[in-house]
């Protein structure tokens, strides 16, 4: 059988996701009566809940004699160390492009990875079937972007196809039939070569590991593209580390390859498929799996290093251990260890104390994906706010520089210029009109301005601004940046938080809590309205008396307290503060400071 590897790649809500359910079902990968759940690749449940896609994924189809293993990649910056991985399986991508938004900068990191591996792209001009599409305007754009990526002649003699995933149809010419994805299919089995692995299957045995996961049956499996020979189960493979060094030896046990949605259990795995072995206890990912006359690893793709980092600390506030049950400092090493340990983007290293972890990664949302899921599995953590990872380059100290997009109506376009540029030290790069009263800005700004800005931003813009980001580079130190401009107010009491006493507190800030909420000593329950923080009692009621009198006996009216989403919540917080987590809420406390901290706050002030 005819094989083709190809990785799909595209901006976050470009519809890869829904053309992957298209292929499925035009493919015959599911039963007539099979019951089918929307963006089927999205297994995890923050993918759903979110709609972006986190892991990256495989599956696999057949077309006219053709079996198409088909990887679903994370559009995400953030989530990058999958990305640089999973293309290093594939000889070709699919780029997939919003027919109105033209290409993203999500698009931009993923194909400079994929450009730069030669491998062979197919556009498809997705949503072309939109009323706003500008399908001619997309296209050129995308050549533009191939040409300042450094592409060569082959990848710009790129073919494309019209499509509507939604509507389940792709077609060479824009007025074409519109029936299904035939011409997607075909362009595939004839654009994307095939794998040159095939021609090595006479050679020993060797696997490079690309993605790590557990089973609770299996126990560890690894997977990856087969390089060169053939492997069956029983047979006995040694795992070799990057550097050579051997890790260990151990007998394949199972081995799976993917069929539509599912892994089935397959006998014999050849050069150039895309299968999962069982068997191996400390193999991980970016090792080689061979056979035991094989002394040399595979190059593994290099991957991006951190730019920011978080404290993640046991929870010692007083209400503590009321909503999770796993609140020790060693359970929540073990935990992040094994993060670490499946996605090599993350870093973690221990902090003097012991109680605390610094974790090392690519971004916001990254960090709140993880701590999202710590906290459905019943962990209780505080997080720190995040930092920024400097460098010495030629003994100057260089910091990351983001390249941020930003699409926002007109009138709102110098709110925005004034915030990027000024206060936060950003460069403007491009300023350009995006049609329907929309201007598109390009700027270059220091990752820590960029942390906490999308709350200001979603304010200076009335909440109809988009705001994309992508790590763009290292450049010398900018200087101090400005952090939050106002104060805090914080409780003096613990308790239950008294609906009079908010209302009172209201003409002070708004308020982050409502009426009946725990509260405690040094918790933020709101923002102060000044630049100072304020101490305040949410618990004071009302006096009583018995003496009646007009206008004593008004009705209290609380306005709606604002509820922070996780990455809100980190984003916002100072350096003196943390979050606190828990399985059912988040809060905001201050935290003390140990003396040398005290005296770097007082010299930074």
């Amino acid at each position: 059988m005819e094989l083709r590897n190809i990785a799909i790649i595209a901006h976050v809500d470009h519809g890869k996701t829904t053309l992957v359910d298209e292929l499925l079902k035009q493919s015959g990968a599911f039963r007539e009566n099979q019951a089918l759940t929307e963006r089927a690749m999205d297994s995890n449940d923050i993918e759903r809940e979110r709609g972006i896609t986190i892991l990256a994924k495989a599956t696999s189809v057949e077309w006219q004699g053709t079996r198409i293993n088909i990887v679903d990649t994370p559009g995400h910056a953030d989530f990058g160390g999958e990305v640089e991985r999973i293309l290093s399986m594939v000889d070709g991508v699919c780029l997939l492009v919003d027919a109105a938004e033209g290409p993203m900068p999500q698009t931009k990191f993923v194909l400079t990875k994929a450009l730069a591996l030669g491998l062979r792209p197919i556009v498809v001009l997705n949503k072309v079937d939109k009323p706003d599409a500008e399908p001619d305007r997309a296209l050129n754009e995308v050549f533009d972007l191939f040409a300042n990526l450094g592409a060569t002649d082959d990848q710009l003699d790129f073919p494309h196809v019209y499509a509507s995933g939604r509507a389940g149809w792709a077609d060479a010419e824009l007025d074409g039939p519109r029936k299904d994805l035939s011409a997607l299919f075909d362009l595939i089995v004839r654009h994307v070569p095939a794998p040159k692995q095939l021609a090595r299957q006479d050679e020993p045995f060797s696997m490079l590991a690309t993605t790590l996961s557990a089973d609770p049956y299996l126990g560890r499996i690894l997977t990856g593209r087969v390089e060169s020979g053939k492997i069956t189960t029983g047979t006995s493979l040694k795992a070799l580390s990057r550097t050579g060094d051997r890790l260990e030896q151990f007998r394949v046990t199972k081995i799976l390859a993917f069929r539509g949605l599912s892994q089935q259990p397959i006998d014999e795995a050849v050069a150039g498929d895309i299968v999962t072995l069982a068997g191996m206890t400390k193999a991980t990912v970016a090792d080689t799996l061979c056979a035991l006359d094989v002394d040399t690893a595979l190059p593994a793709q290099p991957i991006d290093p951190p730019t920011i980092t978080v404290t993640f600390g046991i929870n010692d506030s007083p209400l503590a251990g009321r909503d999770g049950s796993k609140v020790q400092s060693r359970v929540i090493r073990d935990r992040l260890m094994k993060e670490a340990e499946v996605n090599v983007a993350i870093k973690v290293a221990d902090t003097p104390g012991g109680e605390a972890f610094e974790v090392s990664g690519r971004g916001e949302l990254q960090m709140g994906v993880l701590i999202e899921n710590m906290r459905r599995e019943g962990f209780e953590l505080s997080i720190s706010r995040p930092r920024v990872i400097m460098q010495d380059i030629d003994g100057v100290r260089h910091e990351p520089i983001e390249e941020v997009i930003v699409d926002v109506d007109d009138e709102y376009s110098g709110a925005v210029i004034d915030k990027l540029t000024g206060e936060r030290k950003g460069d403007l790069v491009e300023m350009k009109p995006a049609g329907v009263g929309k201007t598109r800005i390009i700027a270059h700004v220091p990752s820590r301005g960029l942390i906490g800005y999308q709350g200001q931003f979603l304010t200076d813009t009335r909440g109809t601004g988009v705001l994309n980001r992508i790590f763009h580079g290292w450049a010398p130190h900018k200087g101090p940046i400005q952090g939050r401009r106002q104060g805090v107010l914080i409780s003096t009491e613990s308790g239950v938080s008294v609906a009079y006493a908010l209302w009172n507190l209201e003409d002070r800030g708004r308020m982050f809590i409502g009426p009946q909420e725990q509260v405690y000593v040094g918790m933020i329950i709101g923002e102060h309205s000044r630049d100072n923080d304020l101490e305040v009692n949410p618990l004071k009621g009302k006096k009583l008396t018995n003496i009646r009198a007009s206008g004593t006996d008004e009705a209290v009216r609380l306005t709606p307290h604002v509820k922070m989403s996780l990455e809100e919540a980190i984003a916002y917080i100072d350096d003196d503060e943390l979050v606190e987590v828990t399985p059912k809420i988040i809060r905001l406390r201050k935290r003390e400071l140990d003396p040398n901290e005290r005296k770097r706050a007082s010299r930074k002030e």
